[in-house]
């Protein structure tokens, strides 16, 4: 089963506001990495406590915040940013 990949607005909203070339890096490993594949989980990390229902994944000092449904085979991006603050901003 191949997976789709989802953005919510607000995961727009923040990547917009990234500059271009970094946005063009995380856009490319995206497509290469989660658009379509079979397992995401094996490229990320769950997430703990308050956040236990997300998953990250690294792209250098950037992070995409996303959940996976299983059920409906879907990944949606909720929060792509900074490291520094992207959990302060879900």
């Amino acid at each position: 089963m191949k997976y789709k990949v989802l953005y919510t607005k607000k995961a727009i909203k923040q990547l917009s506001k990234i500059d271009v070339n970094q946005r063009n890096i995380i856009l490319a490993w995206i497509e290469k990495n989660l658009v379509g594949i079979d397992n995401p989980k094996i490229h990320g990390k769950a997430l703990k406590g308050n956040l236990r229902d997300y998953w990250r994944y690294r792209i250098g000092d950037y992070r995409i915040i996303t959940e996976i449904n299983d059920d409906k085979i879907k990944i949606i991006v909720v929060g792509i940013g900074h490291s520094k603050d992207i959990y302060e901003r879900l």
